[in-house]
């Protein structure tokens, strides 16, 4: 039986042994960023995959919410991961290592604790990297359909005459 190779040249054991690495959240190879759990994997193009799986984990640490799964802020990041944005993105994320760094003598993406990872995002809100993400990830994040039972939104109620006819007062979680 012969392995075939993924379109990056590893093998689904290969994939499979490295997101079982110790306390990884994401697994980082040539070109691709999966879950420890190897329940997904994206593709990555323009941006190194050490930088898009920092931006995964600031995509999550800016708008936190523990129901959401990784893939949905990968999806909500995947527009930065182009030839238009890679430059942008790769600066942005080398400044925040430093300034994780500087505070905390650690990589952003290596810093254990979630508060410390929001100083240093604190630190930078008035950044315009900073901005540009956060601002891309309230569409980004907040537009997929996937992610909107989470959080109780039942989508466009106009072709259903409006929310007045249609639970408009049914709010049971205020």
């Amino acid at each position: 039986m012969t392995k075939t190779m993924g379109p990056k040249g590893l093998t689904r054991r290969q994939l499979l042994s490295r997101a079982t690495a110790a306390g990884a959240s994401f697994v980082v190879g040539s070109g691709f960023l999966a879950a420890r759990d190897a329940a997904w994997a994206a593709e990555i193009d323009a941006v190194a995959p050490e930088t898009f799986a920092t931006l995964v984990q600031m995509a999550r640490d800016i708008y936190p919410h523990d129901k959401v799964p990784d893939e949905n802020y990968v999806l909500a990041v995947k527009g930065y991961d182009t030839p238009d944005a890679a430059d942008m993105v790769e600066q942005g994320i080398k400044a925040m290592n430093a300034r994780a760094q500087e505070m905390h003598g650690q990589d952003y993406l290596d810093l254990g604790w979630e508060r410390d990872r929001v100083d240093v995002l604190r630190s930078m809100e008035d950044d315009g990297f900073f901005q540009t993400i956060r601002g891309g990830l309230v569409t980004g994040l907040y537009n997929q359909k996937a992610v909107w039972p989470i959080f109780g939104y039942e989508g466009s109620s106009f072709e259903y005459g409006g929310y007045i006819d249609r639970g408009f007062n049914d709010i049971n979680w205020l």
